[in-house]
Order: structure tokens, then C-alpha cells, then sequence
């Protein structure tokens, strides 16, 4: 067996193949379904009700739809420059870490300055987070793959001996928090008395930004060289390594960005657990998304919504809420076939 390219795929492989991923994963998830004990049919129905069924659940879709969006950007970014980056989690926290640092009276700015600052350090640190690995992957050959999962780690020890140290809340009781930051350091919520806040404008106003450097300006032409073929974009006379490293500070400040944004747009504070994972399910954002900004924004709310609705089901159906998870990675597996079998067709010797 082997694969062979399709020259030029017909109009009705490329809607059949993403329409048999689709299938396939309610398929999936309606085996598991009924392997819980339950009926399949009410409870997707379930599902989306809890996604989309009211405004609170759409607005709690969209809320944690925000650092998806932001994360699966970061990662977007990365990837269309063949730059593995797998540690947008770390990146994440630093840039929680400096909400934190600047957000909590350090400064004493007014709104609207500080506002700014916060997020601009949030997406400086997240920068320098992955500039150390595109560096050691430009100059020494290092694999960022392995660089950047590592950071992850040391991150959260690192996150871990600040909220046991100096970041530590001594009105916490022992529990290891942060001190909450003052309100002038905090982003509006975009509906009084609702979770969802300014971060939703800022990932989308980032996802325009990202398209338009993407498709309109050098970088992103460059960027996308550099994806494609490396060594003929350096034929070409881009510079590959400094291209790389533009493209770290582009996806790593993404990240930190949205670390910023749950803590002054939804958190307060700094926790251990202020992220559910985020940083890596940014990866299956990306892909789903076919790693373009603008369908970023819709594969976030997608994911989101499976999240949000399958916490809403496990509650009346009693059917557990990991399934959610299942369903989105075999969404992704799905999708990445899909792909594979649209370029390219099993021939049998």
C-alpha cells in the first residue's frame, strides 16, 4: 500500500472528505454515548442547547472561547512557518504572571495606562518565552519541539514557587493564590453582571491583525516562504533564521496575551490552575482551523461550545463531560485524515 498525490482534487472530494469527518466523529462520539448508558440523539441535543440554547450559554461559549481564540492564533502563527511550537501554555502563564506583577498596585497608573502596559509586558514576556527556543533551533539545531513541551513544565514550577513566594495572597489562607489586581488594571466585562470581557473584542481584533500580516504585508509572505520550503526561501534571499525569530515573538506574545487576558478580563488573580490547558488545546484550534486566523475564531467558538454544552449535559444527562474531549480529538484526527485523503489516494500493489 502506499500514497499516492492527487494532482488536482475534484470539487467533490474536497466536500466529501471534511463531510466524512464530520461523520465520523458523531459516529464516534454516539458509541461512546451509548456506551455511557445513554441515548445518543437527546444528547447532542443537550449539547448544543448547553452551547447555544440561551444567552448565558452563548456568552459562557464565547468566554471560553477567548484564550482559545488567542492560543490557537499563537500556535497558527508558529506552524505556518514550520516553527513547532508546543509550550504556549508557558507562555500563557508568564503572561498572566506580568498581570499579576504590574496589575496588583506596583505601578499606581491610571486605567488607561496601565491597561496597555500590562498587556504589552503580558505579550513581551510570552515573546521571550519562545525566542529562547527559536534561538537555540536557529543557532545550534536544538528541536523547539522538545524545547518548548519542557518549558511548559518548568514554567508551572516556576508559577508554583512564585504563588508560594513573593506572588503569594497572605489573605489567602494558605492556599497558593495571588493577591487579586486593582480595577484599574482590570479589562470591562462587555455585559454588566456577565463573565464574557474585553478580551473577546482584543482575540478577535488579534485575529484580523494576524490575517492582514499573514496575507497583506512582507513578514507574512515571508513567513509563509519559509513554511513552505526553507532552503528556498533562503535560495530567494530571505533571511530564515531572523524570520523565525520574528515569527517567535509574534507567537509566543499571542499566548501571553491570553494569560493577560483571563486574569484582568475574568480571573482577578493568579492560580495554578488558571489554565485548563489552553496552551495545548491551541493546537487543535490551529487545526481545525487549517492553521487560517479567521477560522481560528470560528474553530475556538466550535470547541468552546463542545466544552461548554458537554458540561451542561454531564449535569442533566449524567453522561460524563470527558467525552467532550474525545469528541474533539477525534474531530481533529477526523479533520487531519480528511486532509491527508484529499491530497492524496491508497493505491494497492
Amino acid at each position: 500500500m502506499r500514497l499516492e498525490p492527487i494532482a488536482s482534487p475534484g470539487p467533490l472530494r474536497l466536500v466529501l472528505m471534511p463531510l466524512a469527518a464530520l461523520g465520523l466523529t458523531v459516529l464516534v462520539a454516539a458509541v461512546l454515548v451509548l456506551a455511557a448508558g445513554a441515548a445518543p440523539l437527546p444528547v447532542f441535543g443537550l449539547i448544543v442547547q448547553g452551547a447555544a440554547g440561551s444567552q448565558f450559554a452563548i456568552l459562557e461559549t464565547l468566554t471560553r472561547a477567548t484564550p482559545l481564540i488567542l492560543t490557537g492564533l499563537s500556535v497558527a502563527v508558529a506552524f505556518r512557518a514550520k516553527l513547532w511550537n508546543i509550550g504556549a501554555e508557558a507562555q500563557l502563564y508568564l503572561g498572566a504572571v506580568m498581570a499579576v506583577v504590574l496589575g496588583t498596585g506596583a505601578t499606581g497608573l491610571p486605567a488607561p495606562l496601565l491597561i496597555p502596559l500590562i498587556g504589552l509586558a503580558a505579550v513581551l514576556a510570552g515573546g521571550l518565552a519562545l525566542l529562547g527556543p527559536a534561538v537555540l533551533k536557529t543557532r545550534f539545531g536544538v528541536d523547539e519541539v522538545v524545547t518548548t513541551l519542557l518549558l511548559n513544565f518548568i514554567v508551572l514550577l516556576f508559577v508554583s514557587l512564585l504563588l508560594e513566594g513573593p506572588l503569594k495572597d497572605p489573605m489567602a489562607l494558605g492556599w497558593p493564590r495571588s493577591e487579586k489586581i486593582e480595577a484599574a488594571a482590570a479589562l470591562p466585562r462587555l455585559i454588566t453582571g456577565k463573565r464574557l470581557h474585553w478580551g473577546f473584542i482584543l482575540a478577535l481584533v488579534s485575529a484580523g491583525l494576524v490575517w492582514f500580516v499573514l496575507a497583506r504585508t512582507v513578514f507574512g509572505y515571508e513567513m509563509r516562504a519559509v513554511g513552505h520550503n526553507a532552503q528556498a526561501a533562503r535560495f530567494a534571499g530571505i533571511r530564515v533564521e531572523r524570520v523565525l525569530l520574528k515569527t517567535a515573538l509574534l507567537s509566543g506574545g499571542l499566548a501571553g496575551l491570553a494569560g493577560y487576558s483571563e486574569v484582568a478580563g475574568l480571573k482577578g488573580n493568579l492560580t495554578l490552575d488558571l489554565s485548563p490547558g489552553y496552551g495545548y488545546t491551541g493546537i487543535v484550534v490551529a487545526m481545525l482551523a487549517l492553521l487560517n486566523p479567521l477560522g481560528v475564531v470560528v474553530s475556538a467558538i466550535f470547541v468552546a461550545g463542545i466544552f461548554v454544552g458537554a458540561d451542561a449535559m454531564s449535569r442533566s444527562a449524567g453522561v460524563p463531560s470527558y467525552i467532550a474531549q474525545v469528541i474533539v480529538a477525534t474531530a481533529l484526527l477526523s479533520m487531519v485524515s480528511a486532509l491527508l485523503f484529499t491530497r492524496y489516494r491508497i493505491r494497492w500493489r
